[in-house]
């Protein structure tokens, strides 16, 4: 679920904040300049579970951006990268709050949304808090990297031991070894949040087209859960493309190739 430990690219301007929640976090931020119209819409980037906006996919993204002219907007969510906030504060709901107020106030009409890991299930809340203010057609297009819904029940609780289980519920959090580098905490307050925005229980329409990547080889998510969302989708257009060798990242430069191809069909 997580992209952390991606190379990041040399060093860049400083990001600009915007505060969200009541709490007024600030949320780092990064705009390509470039056209956002019906005809050629903007693109935001919803990233990954400790993931930031200086990783590969991220920078790729924006450097398509600025070679066509279209406007890329990144973020990281509160406890991630650049923006502030403690990572174990850290919500579904809350980081979905911080996807949907930089949708709203970086953006201007409909919007191809890029959405990896994690942010793919982000990408399908903030679908869903747009059809609920009858604002469905500021989505172009969702393009979902390695979509990781309702990860913090199927692909966590549900696989962890009884003895994790039970440390999460007495002492609020466990730290999970990563092969990606530091142990990831995981709190009681993100799993009980998790069940409160689970997708794909029945099926729901975003109102646009999806395209979704999936790794065949990715040790994080399943392929099979790729194919699950497909089902839950049944009203939209939906195109899955399963990558045999294809591991969690998406990130060398063939996958890279294909999330462009994949961008720039939609829109």
């Amino acid at each position: 679920m997580t992209d952390i430990a991606e190379p990041a690219r040399a060093a860049a301007p400083e990001p600009r904040f915007i505060t969200v929640g009541d709490d007024d976090r600030a949320i780092a931020i990064r705009v390509t300049p470039g056209v956002s119209t019906r005809e050629k819409p903007g693109v935001i980037w919803f990233g990954g579970f400790l993931s930031d906006m200086r990783g590969t996919k991220a920078e790729e993204l924006a450097a398509w951006g600025a070679r066509t002219g279209r406007q890329v907007v990144r973020f990281d969510y509160s406890g991630h990268g650049e923006s502030a906030g403690a990572f174990e504060e850290g919500t579904i709901s809350r980081w979905a709050e911080d996807a949907l107020a930089v949708f709203d106030r970086e953006t201007q009409g409909p919007q191809i949304v890029v959405g990896s890991s994690m942010g793919g299930w982000i990408a399908l809340l903030v679908a869903r808090a747009l059809a609920a203010r009858g604002e469905s057609a500021r989505l172009a297009a969702l393009v979902l990297i390695a979509p990781a819904p309702d990860f913090t029940e199927e692909l966590m609780w549900k696989a962890m031991p009884d003895d994790v289980r039970a440390a999460i519920l007495h002492d609020g959090r466990w730290v999970r070894p990563s092969q990606y580098g530091p142990g990831q905490p995981i709190t009681r307050a993100l799993i009980e949040d998790g069940r409160r925005n689970l997708v794909l229980g029945a099926p729901f329409a975003v109102g646009c087209r999806v395209r979704i990547l999936q790794g065949v080889a990715d040790p994080d998510v399943p392929w099979q859960q790729a194919l699950r969302l497909v089902t839950c989708l049944a009203e939209d257009d939906v195109v899955l493309t399963l990558i045999k060798d294809g591991d969690h990242r998406l990130s060398r430069p063939e996958d890279i190739e294909r999330i462009l191809a994949a961008v720039e069909e939609v829109g």
